[in-house]
């Protein structure tokens, strides 16, 4: 008898870690990426040069921004661009990012939804001051209880110019909210959201997936 309560124990105190791992997985699930693009007459990539700057001049020469903004020189060269400095290059391409300060959620209700995700209602510049998401995320581990988390709305903006005469040939938006504000991991995936079908169809939204956040 002893052994067979044992046995059942075991049992019991593995049925909970495999239900443990469940939840962590759903929780590292990915987070999706709104990605607006417009564009007037962007030109082939051969025989054209560009340059990125910043859009905010508080953030030119900043390691940051540079850091950032490598990931878009990398994308842009992918498509067959040449860098090359800003004075002497034929496009300029304007890059911005931020994240907002987060905002609490807090859920008694057991209905089951993205604790991530709902439709965008239009862009807002940086700072983003303002929340547009429902909220009703459910535990399973506490039935109808409380549940609290932060989410965070964080974006790129992209902006392509003639360096001739200024003449804007694209620009596009990419928007996410998750529960992380770490520039260092939604930047790059942000920009890779941005670039994934690059230029797009002017004037369409799609909705792109990034892979989650690596704990350590």
């Amino acid at each position: 008898m002893k052994a067979r309560i044992t046995n059942f124990g075991q049992s019991v105190r593995l049925a909970v870690l495999s239900l443990a791992l469940l939840g962590l997985a759903a929780c590292a699930s990915n987070f999706r990426a709104d990605v607006s693009r417009f564009q007037s007459q962007l030109p082939a990539p051969q025989g054209q040069t560009f340059a990125v700057v910043a859009e905010d001049p508080a953030l030119a020469g900043g390691l940051e921004f540079s850091q950032y903004a490598a990931l878009v020189e990398e994308q842009m060269q992918a498509l067959g661009y040449t860098e090359a400095r800003p004075e002497d290059a034929t496009l300029l391409v304007s890059f911005d990012y931020g994240v907002d300060n987060g905002r609490e959620r807090i859920s008694t209700s057991s209905y089951v939804r993205d604790p991530y995700w709902s439709p965008w209602y239009g862009y807002r510049p940086y700072p983003y001051r303002s929340s547009m998401w429902g909220y009703g995320w459910y535990d399973p581990w506490f039935d109808r209880g409380v549940d609290s988390y932060t989410v965070y709305t964080s974006g790129i903006d992209l902006k392509i110019d003639r360096a001739a005469d200024g003449e804007r040939l694209f620009e596009g938006k990419a928007q996410a909210v998750s529960r992380s504000n770490k520039l260092q991991y939604l930047v790059p995936n942000l920009v890779e959201a941005m670039f994934t079908g690059f230029p797009g169809n002017s004037g369409e939204t799609v909705r792109i997936s990034v892979a989650p956040e690596k704990n350590d």
